[in-house]
């Protein structure tokens, strides 16, 4: 399953930068496929493995802020893998 998700401190007035990385530290360190985008990072892997992940990013950014929003999308493909870059692939191949 392809997953996009992003997760922010609310109500911080500096960057975010720093406090995105807190998180994109935990999603290297799951080693699942992943590419982070200006809008949000996308995660490629199972089910618990993605949801676990997503939850221990919320989670440490909570650990430093008293208001947090984490937003999930899923596209659920069963069987099907490689398409974090498949997917741009195959658009990138119409062109």
């Amino acid at each position: 399953m392809i997953v996009e998700f992003d997760t922010y401190p609310v109500g911080q007035e500096e960057g975010l930068g720093p406090e995105i990385a807190k998180a994109i530290k935990i999603v290297k360190e799951s080693g699942l496929d992943y590419q982070l985008t200006a809008m949000g990072t996308l995660l490629e892997g199972e089910w618990d493995e993605v949801m676990d992940t997503i939850k221990e990013c919320h989670q440490r950014l909570k650990e430093d802020h008293t208001r947090v929003e984490t937003h999930v999308k899923i596209d659920d493909h069963a069987g099907k893998t490689g398409r974090l870059t498949g997917k741009v692939d195959s658009v990138e191949d119409n062109l």
